[in-house]
């Protein structure tokens, strides 16, 4: 599949390929008037070095984020998933082979999976690897929710791979749902990123960092968003559950509904491995403290991890709820500054 690079890096690449061939070719006039035949030779190398030069500049532009300089993801153990989790639904479309778990939907079912605990704090991570091709309408996911304790006032937060078509990246969507706000009128919070690689070559690590003062999204231990607790009625405090998950979205996952899911392209598959759900479970002493995804024990991020972060909202991130002017945003207070 081609993998397009996100609409900043196409212009970046196209800028540096135009201003590249304007200056190669000024650069090659200049070179040609020079009339010693010895210097036939160092022309070529001069030119050919100058042409190594411009066309490896666009490749380090723009490509990859800055290092955030800690890396939460080499401070917590993996499990297997069956140490952790156990199936939910369609266990038939589900396999587990050695520590790798593989989820699928088909026009039959699609499948699910649990935690066996639940937890009121922690970092929860998993390697990942998504289905190339058409996806359109298809949501892989890996999510904490308290919807079986609280049907119809619930809290969630949200890692999703909304599908694709052909030629065009996925959007990962996170999202912040807190007391049923997401059952009946949706106040969903949502920031959606376009990626820096291809989801669907290999492995990537993905996590959400929740503790009572923040909720962090990481990918490759690169955070994307931070959620700061700014009150009770904004911020999820209550238990939840680790779950992931591969359905049938079509009637908005892919550019609002536009493209379903078709299943003449399925079985589409889901890949997870390497699962980390490290922190405070519900059963866990009051006094337990919550881990911390920074060198800071109480939480937050370094100024390193929040110039990664700043970089990859600038380049990657093509959606911000806080930015909808069509919103209402009478229930997202956490906007209003």
């Amino acid at each position: 599949m081609l993998f397009l690079p996100h609409r900043h890096q196409a212009f970046i690449t196209l800028s540096f390929l135009l201003l590249s061939h304007t200056i190669i070719h000024n650069f090659t006039v200049v070179v040609q008037n020079f009339s010693l035949p010895i210097l036939g030779d160092l022309k070529f190398m001069a030119l050919l070095n100058f042409l190594i030069l411009i066309f490896t500049i666009p490749s380090s532009m723009a490509a990859w984020p800055p290092s955030p300089g800690y890396y939460p993801s080499t401070k917590f153990r993996s499990m297997s998933f069956y140490q952790g989790f156990r199936n939910l639904w369609g266990p038939q479309h589900q396999s587990v082979d050695q520590n790798a778990l593989t989820i699928w939907l088909d026009q039959n079912s699609g499948s699910g999976f649990k935690s066996v605990k639940p937890f009121r704090s922690g970092y929860f991570g998993a390697s990942i690897k998504l289905q190339p091709g058409y996806t359109a309408g298809v949501i892989t996911s890996f999510y904490l929710s308290n919807n079986e304790a609280h049907p119809g006032f619930h809290d969630e937060v949200d890692i999703e791979f909304l599908g694709t078509t052909f030629g065009k990246p996925y959007t990962l969507q996170t999202n912040v749902y807190v007391r049923g706000s997401g059952d009946g009128k949706i106040t969903g919070r949502e920031m959606k990123f376009h990626l820096w690689f291809d989801p669907t070559q290999n492995f990537h690590h993905y996590a959400i960092f929740w503790s009572p003062k923040e909720i962090i999204f990481l990918v490759d231990d690169v955070p994307i968003r931070r959620y700061p607790r700014k009150s009770a009625t904004t911020f999820p405090l209550r238990p939840m559950w680790l779950y992931g998950s591969i359905w049938d979205a079509s009637s908005w996952a892919t550019e609002d509904g536009k493209y379903k899911v078709d299943y003449r392209y399925q079985p589409f598959v889901g890949r997870y491995t390497n699962f980390k759900a490290s922190g405070c479970t519900a059963y866990a002493s009051p006094w337990c403290h919550p881990v911390s995804v920074s060198p800071y024990r109480s939480g937050g991020l370094t100024r390193q991890q929040y110039r990664a972060m700043y970089w990859v909202q600038r380049y990657y991130m093509v959606y911000d709820y806080c930015r909808d002017n069509k919103r209402d945003h009478s229930n997202t207070p956490e906007c209003w500054g």
